[in-house]
């Protein structure tokens, strides 16, 4: 029992602080480009990974995990990061929050065809209830919305939640943060490539808050959430952690409006109260 509440404790701890990672996106693009964007702040946060690994002296993972830690780094060190970034482009950040109310199910997928959960069959009543009320809501925004963000996202969501559920099953070996360290190692290479092409000409125009922006999404959001985020969907479980994505809307909702100064309409917090209350049903039979 006490373990499963740490898990539970670790997820929650992770969720708030990834709830910060869209708003700090949105302001980090308006200085620097997506590309740019995503392979930097991987590097950094590899840097800081390679030396808490040599501190530490962990073990090199074994070659059978190779192929696993690929799929964590292709889904969110490198994709869900990128698409993310390249979809606040075209929406607001409170707008793309939304979209985090597709994790759960996404995660909860993948926790099924990569974990070997076996949720019961009203869990998926409800995640399915959940996730089809966000796809209106998208759907329903009209002019005011992105068609082309909208589908970043959705993709950046799948990806997600395919790099969650692989790393949490890692995580059951290697250990949370060892995870996450390891694939941002793998993905150095070419996410050092990619930012020496796309670095800007000059920095000296880099507004201060733009630095902010990158300084969360390096540290906070690639690093040391991933730390509470693995180590709470290894512990409690993939498919019954993850719904504490849940109030991930709500928080990155509140941050966007506080922060970004960006409206909130009523129907955002509508659709994402929605949202809650399909995912928390799911939790139930998780």
């Amino acid at each position: 029992m006490e373990r499963n509440a740490s898990g539970w404790i670790s997820g929650l701890l992770g969720v708030v602080i990834f709830s910060g990672s869209l708003p700090a996106t949105r302001v980090a693009v308006g200085g620097f480009s997506p590309l740019f964007l995503t392979s930097v702040r991987a590097v950094i946060a590899a840097c800081l990974g390679a030396l808490l690994l040599l501190t530490l002296r962990q073990r090199r993972p074994q070659r059978a995990d190779l192929w696993p830690l690929a799929i964590v780094a292709l889904g969110v060190v490198i994709g869900f990061p990128l698409l993310t970034a390249l979809a606040l482009k075209h929406v607001t950040s409170a707008h793309s929050i939304v979209f985090i109310g597709l994790l759960p199910l996404a995660t909860a997928l993948f926790g099924v065809l990569r974990g070997g959960e076996q949720p019961k069959p009203a869990f998926w009543i409800f995640s399915l209830f959940g996730a089809a009320s966000v796809a209106g809501f998208a759907l329903a925004q009209g002019g005011q919305g992105s068609g082309a963000g909208d589908l970043l996202m959705l993709a950046a969501i799948v990806l997600c939640g395919l790099g969650y559920a692989e790393g949490a099953v890692l995580s059951r070996r290697l250990g949370g943060w060892q995870v996450i360290s390891w694939a941002l190692l793998l993905a150095l290479p070419a996410m050092a490539l990619v930012a020496c092409l796309t670095r800007p000409a000059s920095l000296r125009g880099i507004a201060p808050p733009a630095w902010i922006g990158l300084f969360y999404v390096s540290v906070f959001s690639m690093l040391i959430g991933f730390v509470f985020w693995y180590r709470g969907l290894a512990i409690g479980g993939i498919a019954g952690v993850g719904q504490l994505q849940l109030l991930q809307p709500f928080l990155g909702l509140l941050l966007a409006g506080a922060l970004l100064g960006e409206p909130v309409a009523w129907t955002m917090v509508a659709a994402s109260g929605l949202v809650v209350l399909c995912v928390a049903g799911a939790k139930r039979y998780a």
